[in-house]
This record gives structure tokens, C-alpha cells and sequence, in this order.
């Protein structure tokens, strides 16, 4: 009898954390797990919504979506603004990180540096894109500092131009988004023993040396988890590029998030639109696989 009572008591042990995330399982399926499931019915159907009765056509949409020349654009176009934001918010947020955590910084320095740096992670994708949108106009005052020092001849068109557009975007997206690499780099420097620096001096070693052999594996996981979950958050991005350029000029900044919408609100064609969605969505679940791999590797 008291073995029966165990049993019960640490089976409703067992349970009893289940019944404290049931509310919030059952939220993230209503929003989320029953809408991907419509999205994906939607993509096996010609157009609903527009259409009173729609007919199952299988994975025809999807056959149109990849043989479209300008989502194979946007598949590239996504790649490379994902690729170069990833690399490039990296390389300033350790940059930045390095700087702040430097003993030669007093700490008033530090502390406005601080300030100055993570600014641009502060403000919304509307005012990134109002501003740059600003700085960057034929007549603005990039064009005319860049004039003044002799670097330019004539007026550049950094969002109008296909030659510049995508990598202009790619540079307002790296300024906004490395703030985000600085902070979390800089927490993990700051948690790296200083006995294991003091050590390497006495053993002849110097700062290079320091920085690939203590620094960079302390920082490992968490350049690992930043650069996946940057990687997700960048290939989905659609404010910046909407208010920015709209994808074009022509298709020149067409990224799969903005290509998605002008199917659905522009074109309506909305099983299209959905399939274009479903394969966004596949994209990051495969990259969202080897963040969870990493994170239980830690």
C-alpha cells in the first residue's frame, strides 16, 4: 500500500511541471502550430481565398515557386545579406567587445563608448530605415561628405542603383544589428578567468596568442549560438528591406520575405505565397536543428 502511494506521489511529481507549461503549449498552438499547418494546406490548393472553391493540386505551387527567376534571386540576395550581416556583425561586435573590455579604457571612456555603440540597437527598422534613407539620398549628406573628401566625382544613388543597393542595405543592416554580438561578447569576456591570462604571460605568450588560445575558446559557444540565431533573425527580415528599398530597384534587393509579401498583397496569389512561406519556414527549421544540436553539445 505505501509502495502504491510512492509510485502515485512521484508520478504526480513527475507531472506536476507539464501542468504549469499546458497553458503555454496550448497559446503557441493556437497561434502558432495551427496557422502553419493552414499556410501549408493553402500551398497544396490552387489560389484561395480568391477562389470560392479551391482545388488540390499538390506540390505544383511549389514546382512554379522554384522555377521563378526572381525568387532564385531572392534566394541569392537573401544569402548574401544574411552571410555578410552574420560575418560583419561578428567581426565589429568582437572588435567592440574588445575595446570595451581593454584595462586601458578608464571607466568614464568605457562607459560613454558604451553609450555610443550600442545606439543604432536602440531604434526601430522605421526609424533605421527614415534616417539611412536620409543620410543616403542623392542630395543627402553622405553624398555630399563623400564629395568633399575627393572620394566621389558625382552623386551616387546608394538605394536606387542595382549595382549598390544590396550591398548599401547589407551595411544598414550590419550598423543596426551588431550592438546585439557586442553585448553578449562582452558579458563572455568578462566572465573569462583572469588567472588563465596571467598564466599565459609567464608562460611567454603574447596577446595574439592570448586571444586564440584563451579568449576564442571561452567564446566559442556563444559565437556559435549568436551566429545561428543571427543567421535565422536575418534571412527573415522585412521591415529594413520594405521601407528601405521595397526589393527593388527592379529586383535588385529582393530578399524571399519581401518576395512572399508582394505575392500575397500585390499579386494575390496567395497558395504561391504560401508555399513561398512553407520553404522559408523549412530553411530555418533545418538551421534552427544544428542551434539546438549546439546548445545541447554545451
Amino acid at each position: 500500500m505505501f509502495k502504491n502511494k510512492s509510485i502515485l506521489r512521484n508520478k504526480k511529481q513527475i507531472l506536476d511541471p507539464y501542468w504549469f507549461i499546458l497553458p503555454a503549449m496550448l497559446l503557441l498552438s493556437i497561434l502558432m502550430l495551427i496557422p502553419i499547418i493552414q499556410v501549408f494546406r493553402y500551398s497544396l490548393m490552387d489560389n484561395v481565398i480568391t477562389n470560392k472553391s479551391p482545388e488540390f493540386v499538390g506540390l505544383s505551387n511549389y514546382k512554379e515557386i522554384i522555377q521563378d527567376e526572381v525568387f532564385k534571386s531572392a534566394i541569392g540576395h537573401t544569402l548574401f545579406f544574411t552571410i555578410f550581416s552574420v560575418v560583419f556583425h561578428l567581426i565589429l561586435g568582437m572588435s567592440f567587445a574588445l575595446l570595451l573590455n581593454s584595462k586601458y579604457l578608464g571607466s568614464g571612456t568605457r562607459a560613454v563608448l558604451r553609450v555610443i555603440f550600442i545606439f543604432p540597437w536602440l531604434f526601430t527598422p522605421a526609424i533605421i530605415a527614415i534616417v539611412w534613407r536620409l543620410i543616403l539620398d542623392p542630395l543627402g549628406i553622405m553624398n555630399f561628405m563623400l564629395q568633399q573628401a575627393g572620394l566621389i566625382d558625382g552623386i551616387v544613388e546608394w538605394l536606387s542603383d542595382e549595382s549598390t543597393a544590396l550591398g548599401t542595405l547589407t551595411f544598414i543592416n550590419v550598423w543596426n544589428g551588431y550592438p546585439f554580438y557586442m553585448v553578449s561578447l562582452l558579458a563572455g569576456l568578462q566572465s573569462v578567468p583572469q588567472q588563465q591570462y596571467e598564466a599565459a604571460v609567464i608562460d611567454g605568450a603574447n596577446s595574439r596568442k592570448q586571444f586564440y588560445y584563451i579568449t576564442i575558446p571561452h567564446l566559442k559557444p556563444i559565437i556559435l549560438s549568436l551566429s545561428i540565431l543571427d543567421f535565422i533573425w536575418t534571412m527573415q527580415v522585412f521591415p529594413l528591406v520594405w521601407m528601405t528599398t521595397g526589393g527593388g530597384p527592379g529586383h535588385a534587393t529582393e530578399v524571399m520575405a519581401t518576395y512572399t509579401y508582394k505575392l500575397t498583397f500585390l499579386q494575390f496569389e496567395f497558395s504561391k505565397a504560401s508555399a513561398s512561406a512553407m520553404i522559408i519556414l523549412l530553411i530555418s527549421m533545418v538551421i534552427s536543428i544544428f542551434y539546438v544540436r549546439s546548445q545541447k553539445s554545451r
